[in-house]
């Protein structure tokens, strides 16, 4: 199976087909195989790369907290890209994963080519509401710490890839790191997005309707695209209609490739 060291990690990752380069990353306590039904539809005419963060599948979880933070997993998706000769890709993500492709926008503007934005949102502006999300995060690492994977909940982007989680520790690790957040750079960036960007929701995923509906507002020029009868996984629950409405995206972007010559 093929791994990068990226960063003093080994990184997990899939390189499917060829084309423009799109950057998948999955949610918290998920894995990239979350993706599995975008690479099957869309890799005949892109190139799909998938990929497990720190602490979560088969890539590494070191035992050090200082080794899981938001710059961190930028600067592995960077060095992922760089190490496959990817100078530009769509840069999407699922949940954490879609924050963190805001994130690696807002670091290296010039490596996205288009954003996508799956069932996520930009952070929190107020201190009030970002100490409540955090909570959440030590509430998740303190369950993991106790009772092991058992903790993980049951939604479907987790208990499709369940099986592939190895360290609770790990995620344990990457939920106080990666999932808490710490300012508002992030939402503050997002009048500065120039590139086209496409923010995709299930219709019934209460918790990030808002969120997405905060994200068209205020980054000019996005589509906006609600899956019917989906919570909040609709590239699992509805994957026909999510792929259809990210290849009509990819496809209003031009077919060249932003990959180096090998």
């Amino acid at each position: 199976m093929p791994h990068a060291q990226v960063n003093g990690v080994s990184v997990y990752y899939e390189d499917h087909g060829s084309g423009l380069p799109l950057l998948l990353t999955h949610g918290y306590s998920s894995t990239g195989d979350m993706w599995r039904p975008q690479v099957e539809a869309l890799s005949g005419r892109y190139r799909v790369i998938i990929w497990d963060m720190r602490g979560h599948g088969r890539t590494d979880s070191p035992g050090a907290p200082e080794a899981y933070s938001e710059a961190l997993t930028v600067a592995d998706m960077c060095e992922l890209l760089r190490s496959l000769r990817v100078r530009r890709a769509v840069v999407g993500g699922h949940s954490l994963g879609g924050y963190m492709s805001l994130a690696f926008h807002m670091a290296h503007p010039e490596m996205v080519r288009a954003l996508v934005l799956c069932d996520t949102g930009p952070g929190y502006r107020s201190d009030r509401a970002r100490a409540g999300w955090n909570e959440m995060a030590e509430a998740q690492a303190g369950a993991l710490e106790e009772k092991g994977l058992e903790a993980l909940g049951r939604s479907l982007e987790v208990t499709t890839v369940r099986h592939q989680q190895r360290s609770a520790l790990g995620l344990a690790l990457a939920a106080r790191g990666v999932l808490a957040q710490h300012d508002s750079r992030v939402i503050d960036s997002l009048a500065s997005i120039a590139v086209p960007t496409l923010v995709v929701v299930g219709e019934r995923d209460k918790l990030f309707l808002a969120a997405s509906d905060y994200m068209v507002s205020h980054i000019p020029g996005t589509r906006k695209v609600v899956v019917s009868d989906a919570g909040h996984a609709p590239n699992l629950e509805q994957p026909h209609a999510f792929n259809g409405a990210l290849q009509t995206f990819l496809d209003s972007l031009g077919l060249e490739g932003d990959s180096e010559a090998p």
